[in-house]
């Protein structure tokens, strides 16, 4: 087979499947595992998919700068977020993490809401000037590709809070690779907010579930549940229920 067939046939198998398992298309096709290892490499380099041990999952496309991101699946987006709102309940502190996602969840909390909101996202405080809710918003190096504060100030003051519910922006929810985004600093970040709460859910528009970045932010079952899109992947939906982890159908 040349190597624009495997890479057509590799490219529709992970449409199909949501991942691909590089022993067994080595076997399907007779070739060795190192052929197709190197055109996941290569299809990677693209940007086309995301290589993880063993073979590959989809590419999150939620890994597009802050406003590129703000025009992908904003249907979506709002759906989870009106769901992801419903969670924020009366007297509760909330830590709202950065993202389109979380912005949007501000725009679904009642004004009079009485609650506290803790945020390292200076786009979000913003938003939150019209509510009733206190607003506590953590400080550092802005981290601009998303919008948020970074670095050793922005993890000392988080690491001061305790919260009662965080809400998770991600790039990529997979059932084999967990909870990712695009990178590593980003992702240690949203760890230690995620340490700092009693129960943390992810949110999932459609573009990311069933997709996967480079960084992983936590395993599936860290979290107290995903909040999804009911619209997305209907086979990255069931193995994600399958894992056990709560799901918040949205939509």
């Amino acid at each position: 087979m040349l190597a624009a067939a495997r890479r057509e046939f590799l490219l529709e198998r992970l449409r199909r499947d949501r991942r691909i398992v590089a022993k067994e298309v080595a076997q399907e096709l007779d070739l060795s595992e190192d052929s197709i290892r190197r055109d996941l490499r290569e299809l990677a380099g693209e940007g086309l998919l995301t290589r993880v041990y063993g073979g590959a999952v989809p590419a999150s496309p939620a890994v597009a700068d802050y406003a590129a991101r703000s025009t992908i699946a904003s249907d979506s987006k709002d759906r989870v977020a009106a769901a992801a709102a419903r969670l924020i309940r009366p007297g509760a502190t909330v830590i709202l993490d950065g993202g389109t996602t979380n912005l949007a969840v501000v725009r679904h909390l009642p004004r009079e809401r009485p609650c506290t909101i803790v945020t390292h996202s200076p786009t979000i405080a913003v938003a939150l000037l019209e509510h009733e809710a206190d607003v506590i918003l953590i400080g550092g190096r802005l981290f601009k590709h998303s919008a948020v504060a970074s670095g050793a100030a922005a993890v000392e003051a988080a690491g001061r809070i305790t919260a009662d519910l965080f809400l998770l922006g991600v790039t990529g929810i997979h059932p084999d690779t967990g909870l990712t985004t695009g990178d590593a600093d980003e992702a240690a970040m949203k760890r230690v907010l995620a340490s700092r709460a009693a129960e943390t859910f992810a949110l999932g528009s459609v573009e990311k579930v069933g997709a996967a970045s480079p960084h992983q932010v936590l395993p599936l079952e860290a979290v107290a549940g995903l909040v999804l899109d009911a619209d997305a992947d209907p086979t990255s939906l069931a193995r994600l229920r399958e894992t056990g982890v709560r799901v918040i159908d949205a939509g």
